[in-house]
């Protein structure tokens, strides 16, 4: 249910893993560009990969797509409806 403090609470607790595991994702493609053959990076990007993945798909089925790329292919711009960060959205 949207709107209760210990719900808010949870969505702020997930957008913020969301945020981690996508720095790690990002953080580790710059080192893959360099070092492509790398069996243990490799190994780390397909797991914070697949983290990302699941933590998205999670937030979305709760709170609403964070992004048009993660949307449902029939809920493509419902993402547009959801609050503004400056409303309480974390969007």
């Amino acid at each position: 249910m949207r709107g209760t403090p210990g719900n808010q609470m949870e969505q702020i607790k997930l957008f913020q893993w969301i945020n981690m595991v996508s720095f790690a994702v990002n953080d580790i493609i710059l080192y893959l560009d360099t070092h492509p053959t790398d069996q243990d990076a490799i190994a780390y990007f397909n797991h914070f990969r697949e983290a990302r993945t699941r933590a998205l798909a999670e937030y979305e089925q709760l709170y609403g797509p964070l992004t048009i790329d993660t949307a449902m292919p029939d809920q493509k711009w419902l993402w547009s409806t959801q609050p503004m960060p400056w409303e309480g959205g974390y969007c």
